[in-house]
């Protein structure tokens, strides 16, 4: 007899940790009822029955959580439609002022100044970079050295 209410206390000590921790790890949408922390509270204080009120009555399965649905199907989706014309006009909007300011072109520094080579047409030329001084021994100070 001891031997069995040993075995019934570990059974209901490892159901009891398992209905705290799962209670803890779900999603807070996934509990029916009350909320997250109060289902926490009623499992720690009643241990074997709260954790049955946890499995029949506070969790939820994943097959009723809610499902994803196509965009044409999701009101909320579908209300957004007309505010996404709006983006599009005031982008549109936008656009055209850039568009205006890059006509103006006041800048003077975008300009090419008048007598220039590419304000006349002519191709230029690239620049030329500057010459570094070669890795040579002797525009180092290293006289002498043979390699």
């Amino acid at each position: 007899m001891p031997r069995v209410l040993l075995i019934l206390a570990l059974v209901a000590t490892a159901f009891w940790v398992f209905t705290i921790v799962d209670c803890a790890v779900q999603h807070p949408t996934r509990h029916r009822g009350v909320s997250k922390p109060v289902w926490i509270l009623i499992v720690v204080l009643l241990p074997v029955l709260g954790g049955i009120l946890w499995l029949a009555v506070g969790r939820t399965r994943r097959s009723s959580a809610s499902a994803r649905r196509a965009p044409d199907d999701d009101p909320e989706f579908l209300t957004q439609i007309g505010t996404i014309s709006d983006q599009d006009e005031r982008i549109r909007r936008l656009e055209e002022e850039l568009a205006q300011l890059d006509a103006e072109d006041d800048d003077p520094r975008w300009s090419t100044p008048p007598g220039s080579a590419a304000a006349s047409g002519a191709a230029a030329e690239p620049p030329v970079p500057p010459v570094r001084p070669s890795d040579d021994d002797d525009t180092r100070g290293q006289r002498g050295a043979v390699g």
